[in-house]
């Protein structure tokens, strides 16, 4: 099972780095997302330090909302999905696997970038660690609910509008945490309970959820 999850790891790498415009196109969507709201809202330092933390937590969702739906698209299309159905291994192992590249590189570029793009908002120093670390919590729980949402919507028509529809409700605990540590730690509170909830969030999200999309794969390819 460990050689099988090494080699579908293996392969999605290889496959991101071909397909290298689409991590590019993930990253680039967050830069200008987030460089919006200091153009759009002004130049007022106090103001742009109250949204940063929801602002920045808003364009990573979105952004990981835009990749979700070649999560398992490419496979699909080419009848590689239907091999790893058949395939001895756990189908919920592969997803994990995936789910885990699907994070490397649409996920960790966001959280190592997000610091830079924080200093628009003029965030304190000693609050970029708790930015980051939420991010960095936070992003792998978006993508495990939305490979759910992924395998539901697998070959439908409209299945972006639909995704949406079904992801975003479970994305809001998410992003009310991850705003809200940083929130939390600007007023001295430390931002603590809410980064335990994120660990918390992280782990059920990463032992149920591949199975769950494993399940919702299979029904739709009934």
């Amino acid at each position: 099972m460990l050689r099988a999850l090494r080699s579908v790891i293996v392969r999605d790498l290889l496959l991101a780095v071909r397909r290298s415009s689409d991590v590019l196109t993930v990253l680039l969507f967050f830069v200008i997302v987030v460089s919006l709201f200091p153009l759009g809202i002004g130049p007022e330092p106090a103001l742009l330090r109250t949204i940063a933390p929801g602002a920045i937590w808003v364009a990573a969702l979105l952004a990981s909302m835009l990749a979700l739906q070649r999560v398992f698209a490419a496979d699909h299309a080419d009848g590689t999905l239907e091999q790893m159905l058949l395939g001895a291994t756990p189908l919920g192992v592969v997803v994990a696997g995936k789910m885990l590249v699907h994070w490397l590189v649409t996920g960790l570029p966001l959280v190592l970038i997000a610091p830079v793009l924080a200093l628009q908002f003029d965030l304190p120093q000693e609050l970029l660690g708790v930015l980051t670390l939420s991010l960095a919590l936070g992003t792998p729980v978006l993508g495990l609910i939305g490979a759910i949402g992924a395998a539901l919507t697998l070959g439908l028509r409209g299945g972006g509008a639909l995704l949406s529809l079904l992801v975003l409700p479970l994305y809001a605990p998410v992003l009310i945490m991850g705003a809200g540590a940083t929130e939390s730690a600007a007023v001295g509170l430390g931002g603590h309970a809410q980064l335990l909830l994120l660990g918390a969030f992280l782990v059920i999200a990463a032992a149920f959820a591949p199975w769950v999309a494993a399940l919702a794969l299979r029904i739709s390819m009934e």
